[in-house]
């Protein structure tokens, strides 16, 4: 097997963990999205467990990344990339070859496991890479976190549209070309990550639980949980509508496509008009938008769907609102942190933002998995779950406006 010393493998990095981006999201976009379409037609689960199902994926993944990232510093990047890489194959496999709840329920846990174990390293190494590009006076590392979310997109674009070409074949078969896609990258990470000696240290817990003694920062993280629960609607509440328009599954790849489009074409342009605004401002306005494209859909919930592509027409209307809102809030919400935190406590106050917003997920998803399948077919019922969907994000923007006002004054990084 070739060893790879550190400096001539820093100059593979960058390239290795842009495609990697790529790769995995092809592979995560051409199987989760549809996921709540194969609970619901092939395995005939109720919306209550659907809902348990996707928020368990999301929480083990979202509630994990703290975990994730303090294994990467113990052990090395490499081998925690590798082994997420595998948890997730195996999760795949569950998921394809599963006949009961249980080994669909431990391989979606599995995928989200997996994710938090490979995503906070290949950012890690990412970081070093760029640090080190930089000193070189090459590509600075905020241009290569951008070309990292830009590879990402891509891949979140061409995801959704390979599911949605394999779906005649059966989830089933999705779900093994995802395994086969992360099988090949973990062939590919095996040998062109390096193998860096990693000087052992002990694994701090104690800045975990300090995160909790601001009541400030508490208060923001449970508000802006809310996001995360919203955007995961694209995932439980999406499929739901389009079900009630008379769609089918295929109708999904066009719309995470929308998705992403607006991402790669507006994410850089709407951030550095948010950083303009101040945060103090564009949260409670995210939040808004998010509010907003849940009650775009419950104003023609009740009614008969339109013909040919006007049927899609909520559902348009939910992803674009959706998606502008999040490209709002989440880079202002992210550039705010710091004004909660030291600088040695800065990972564990991301960590704990993510980790409340999988919370979010898990238990708002069992509350709108068993009410959603009152909205499966246009009828007054159907207008409740999209107008209480509507509530959080809304109470989010009120509670920002009084969260963020005295952090306006506030300088970027403690000292």
């Amino acid at each position: 097997m070739p060893r790879f010393s550190l400096r001539p493998a820093t100059t593979l990095w960058p390239p290795v963990l842009l495609g990697s981006q790529f790769v995995f999201n092809i592979g995560f976009y051409a199987v989760v999205p549809f996921l709540a379409l194969f609970l619901r037609e092939d395995m005939m689960l109720s919306g209550g467990l659907i809902g348990l199902i996707l928020g368990l994926r999301t929480f083990s993944q979202q509630g994990m990344f703290i975990v994730g990232g303090a294994l990467s510093d113990r052990f090395g990047a490499r081998v925690i990339i590798l082994c997420g890489c595998l948890i997730r194959v195996v999760g795949y496999l569950l998921l394809a070859f599963g006949q009961s709840l249980w080994p669909i329920i431990i391989g979606a846990c599995l995928t989200g496991i997996g994710g938090a174990l490979f995503s906070p390293s290949i950012e890690a190494l990412l970081a070093k890479a760029g640090t080190q590009s930089e000193a070189g006076g090459k590509r600075s590392r905020a241009e290569w976190f951008a070309l990292f979310a830009v590879c990402g997109e891509l891949g979140a674009v061409l995801g959704p549209v390979v599911g949605a070409l394999l779906t005649g074949l059966g989830f089933r078969q999705v779900a093994l070309a995802g395994a086969g896609l992360f099988i090949f990258a973990l062939v590919v990470l095996f040998f062109c990550l390096p193998s860096v000696q990693h000087h052992k240290k002990r694994l701090k817990i104690a800045p975990w639980w300090t995160t909790f003694r601001q009541l400030r920062f508490v208060a923001f993280i449970i508000a802006y949980s809310s996001w995360l629960l919203s955007y995961n609607q694209l995932y439980l509440a999406l499929p739901v509508e389009i079900q009630r328009a008379g769609g089918s599954e295929k109708d999904l790849g066009p719309l995470f496509m929308l998705a992403s489009v607006l991402i790669i074409a507006l994410q850089l342009p709407l951030a550095r008009f948010a950083r303009r605004v101040g945060a103090a401002r564009i949260l409670p306005a995210g939040f808004l938008l998010l509010s907003t494209a849940f009650a775009s859909v419950a104003l023609l919930a009740s009614t008969e769907p339109a013909a040919g592509w006007l049927r899609l027409l909520p559902a348009v209307c939910f992803v674009t609102l959706l998606t502008l809102g999040q490209m709002l809030l989440v880079p202002a919400a992210k550039d705010l942190v710091p004004g909660f935190a030291e600088e040695s406590t800065l990972g564990a106050h991301y960590g704990a933002l993510a980790t409340a917003g999988g919370f979010a997920v898990l238990a708002g998803n069992l509350l709108f998995g068993r009410l959603l399948d009152t909205a499966l077919v246009p009828s007054t019922q159907a207008i409740y779950p999209w107008l209480l969907l509507a509530l959080f994000p809304l109470c989010s923007a009120v509670a920002l406006v009084f969260i963020c006002r005295p952090l306006q004054r506030m300088p970027l990084m403690k000292n």
